[in-house]
């Protein structure tokens, strides 16, 4: 007997599949009592109360705006998440659209894309201080090969302890990655080196540094496949059993008190592919294109 959608159950005996709207207590030789799946069930709870989402689904951040305002907004009202495509644009129309979705969304969880300058550290630090001036808790960070002080500074703004001794980390990173060695810096504190930096530039403080070397820089790491944007070619059959496999390692090694999730994007275009993903691991999955 398996519910199909309550209240219509399908029952399977030898003659065959039949639906019908009968309790199951009425049925006399039931072995097996197989629940509905719903969507809201899919993938890992923790990432799921960790955003305030019902569904473990993520949109974007496609850059120039293509994932824009509008689209953030309709993930937010279904109760899940979307990340404006803030690459390529203006800090005055990155923070316009900041000012949008706040007064549209209000507590929603939303986000915003943080791309990686490698050759304009400038303009990093300054769209984060934007973020940070405007309270936005969650960035997906795009394009990094390495973590920067931007990066870092984002992270660890406002980190505290509650009354509990619990560590409260704010912000929020969603790591889109490929390759295995940036994943590893993911999974890991921030960097002492750059910690020290921020601490003599006066950007963060030391208890802040302190707490810092308990969390890792993103608890959340998306596993990118190949796909119709920007790849490295990875197979998403080798690459999640792969960044899944580095989640343990990393939880056993660090014991941090927040759970580590991966999820999958790359390729994910039919309902069929989504539910692949979801029986291979994935915490939640990610379209972008």
């Amino acid at each position: 007997l398996m519910q199909v959608n309550s209240p219509v159950f399908a029952v399977q005996n030898n003659d065959g599949i039949q639906f019908t709207d009968k309790a199951p207590e009425l049925f006399s030789e039931i072995r097996a009592f197989v629940p509905a799946i719903s969507p809201a069930t899919l993938g890992e709870k923790k990432f799921r109360v960790r955003h305030g989402i019902q569904y473990p689904y993520i949109a974007g951040a496609m850059a120039n705006g293509i994932c824009s305002s509008a689209m953030v907004t309709t993930m937010a009202e279904n109760s899940m998440i979307g990340f404006f495509g803030a690459g390529g644009l203006s800090i005055e129309e990155i923070e316009k659209n900041i000012v949008c979705l706040k007064n549209t969304l209000g507590s929603k969880p939303f986000g915003f894309n943080l791309i990686h300058s490698p050759f304009d550290s400038a303009r990093e630090m300054a769209v984060v201080q934007l973020y940070l001036n405007h309270g936005i808790t969650r960035v997906s960070a795009a394009a990094f090969m390495q973590i920067t002080p931007a990066l870092v500074m984002y992270r660890i703004k406002g980190i505290h302890e509650d009354a509990r001794g619990r560590i409260i980390t704010p912000n929020h990173i969603i790591a889109k990655v490929s390759r295995i060695e940036v994943a590893r810096q993911f999974f890991s504190p921030p960097p002492e080196k750059i910690i020290n930096r921020l601490i003599e530039e006066k950007l963060i403080t030391r208890e802040e540094a302190r707490l810092a070397q308990h969390i890792p820089m993103a608890a959340d790491l998306t596993a990118e496949a190949d796909s119709g944007g920007h790849t490295d070619n990875r197979p998403a059959l080798a690459l999640l059993p792969t960044m899944l496999a580095l989640k343990n390692e990393f939880m056993e090694k660090y014991r941090y008190e927040e759970p580590l999730c991966v999820g999958l994007a790359g390729g994910i275009a039919t309902p069929e592919a989504a539910a692949a993903a979801f029986e291979m691991g994935a915490a939640y999955i990610l379209t972008g294109s």
